[in-house]
């Protein structure tokens, strides 16, 4: 499969091309470590029945870069989507994102309602950002973000990303996308080579991925800062639950997996979890400081689209993890074309 590169208004995107003229346009957006090339193993099952556009956001795979500002970055990479579906006469299509993908197809909707047919959400992050909120409704913490790890992520995990290490080290970038699925990696071993080569692609910094932080000396010991990708997903910058009011609506259909241990309502990258496993000292306790439910709070936004005269679907891939597109591709790719008819 060739990449291409397409020159819009605000940045040269790279993206694979599928042209398939008559058929239903669908975009394809990937989450975070992650590039277009993650789809490939689907791509193939869907090419012949749609006109397909998989792009590199901003930070990561072959797209031209700059700089990620943490408060503006959903924003950012929404209108660098649009760009990119003008120029490829995308007027109406179909947008799926995948978990951080999910945000930024949130974003896109809440943006340019009129230009979507259908919104499918893979695994996405919740629509209140990542960290920082609790309960259904998503209620913040504070103003700062507080309990949010922004761009704190582990040191030893970074170094091996920036030394390009192709280990099996449990840090590895390698062992690390291979916790991303249920019952180990779900692809061949071309694919496995394929998804380590693009996630060393991903631009490493405090401008990029994780970010910068600011440090705390009681706990979470860490504050988000206003710099980089995983920032990006911090309460202040992140909410898209101005999704349940957009006109006109379009269906969602929201897949997940049911074993997926990063996007879920316990999740093992949130900081109240790792404090109440103990993995993080001075966790004051699940009253003070629970867990985000970040799937509930999902599900309580879906409801309130649907009150508002949306229509979304749940639908949920059993002994599936953070990728149910790789994970179950047959069901992902039956969804998807039962949705997208």
């Amino acid at each position: 499969m060739n990449k291409i590169q397409v020159n819009t208004p605000r940045r040269s995107t790279a993206l694979y091309r599928f042209e398939n003229p008559g058929k239903p346009k669908l975009m394809l957006v990937h989450g975070n470590a992650s590039s277009s090339a993650f789809f490939f193993p689907v791509i193939e099952k869907l090419a012949k029945d749609y006109d397909i556009a998989a792009p590199d956001l901003n930070g990561f795979g072959d797209t031209e870069h700059s700089p990620v500002r943490a408060p503006t970055a959903l924003l950012d990479w929404a209108e660098d989507l649009n760009a990119l579906a003008d120029a490829l006469h995308f007027d109406r299509f179909a947008l799926l994102g995948w978990s951080l993908g999910g945000g930024v197809a949130m974003k896109y909707a809440i943006l340019h309602p009129e230009k979507l047919t259908h919104l499918l959400l893979l695994s996405p992050m919740s629509p209140y950002g990542f960290g920082g909120t609790k309960g259904e409704n998503g209620e913040m913490y504070d103003a700062t973000g507080w309990g949010s790890p922004g761009g704190f992520a582990n040191p030893g995990f970074i170094q091996k990303l920036k030394e390009q290490d192709r280990g099996e080290d449990p840090l590895a970038p390698r062992s690390v996308l291979k916790g991303l699925f249920a019952k180990g990696w779900p692809v061949d071993e071309a694919h496995q080579e394929l998804f380590v080569n693009e996630l060393f692609k991903m631009q490493v910094g405090e401008d990029y991925y994780p970010g910068d932080y600011i440090p705390q000396a009681a706990f979470p010991y860490v504050l988000p800062g206003a710099r980089g990708i995983s920032n990006s997903l911090a309460p202040q910058y992140a909410n898209v639950t101005a999704i349940k009011d957009i006109s006109p609506k379009m269906p969602i259909l929201w897949m997940r997996g049911d074993q997926d241990k990063l996007v879920s309502d316990q999740s093992f990258s949130d900081l109240a979890t790792l404090g109440m496993l103990g993995l993080l000292p001075g966790y004051p306790g699940l009253e003070t400081f629970p867990p985000q439910p970040m799937v509930s709070q999902t599900r309580t936004v879906m409801e309130q689209y649907k009150q508002n005269g949306g229509s979304y679907r749940e639908v949920v891939f059993e002994g599936c993890a953070h990728a149910a597109c790789l994970e179950d591709q047959d069901k992902f790719v039956k969804e998807l074309k039962d949705f997208i008819a």
